[in-house]
């Protein structure tokens, strides 16, 4: 999907509706791997957005872009890495933290690490500051996220 002339708006947007999706995923999930073991229920979901993705792929962009895969370095391949990592977790994790403490955990811990990764201007991106702000939105996640598992 080419994302080039995508306003802030419309990307905040987009991320508010699919992030909806991120706290049915977990317990969906699980539900699955009740019947198939919780790695079968994180390859179908890999293997299901593979499909998605492959075809959104297909009829709004180009396959020929693949073509960049020969350029391919390992730092290319941690979205992947984590997908997975955050899949497996995650089914494993909402029996016991239930639907909100597996997100309120991810949530945080993206936050916290995302700062630092704006920070240090890896991964391709711009060095940002670390603000009293940043550091009091992280401080007030981690204690939502105790708030929300410590019932």
């Amino acid at each position: 999907m080419n994302t080039c002339g995508m306003s802030r708006a419309v990307a905040l947007m987009a991320t508010l509706l699919v992030g909806g999706l991120v706290a049915v995923q977990p317990p969906a999930n699980e539900l699955l791997a009740r019947h198939v073991s919780a790695l079968g229920a994180a390859l179908v979901s890999l293997v299901l957005s593979t499909l998605i993705v492959a075809v959104l792929l297909v009829i709004a962009g180009d396959p020929a872009d693949l073509g960049g895969l020969e350029h391919i370095r390992p730092v290319h391949v941690l979205g992947g890495i984590a997908g997975a990592a955050v899949v497996s977790v995650s089914i494993v994790a909402v029996r016991q933290l239930g639907a909100s403490g597996v997100t309120a955990a991810l949530v945080t811990t993206q936050l916290t690490v995302s700062v630092i990764i704006d920070r240090l201007g890896v991964l391709g991106l711009e060095g940002n500051a670390i603000s009293l702000r940043r550091l009091l939105g992280i401080g007030c996640l981690f204690l939502g996220t105790y708030l929300v598992v410590s019932e």
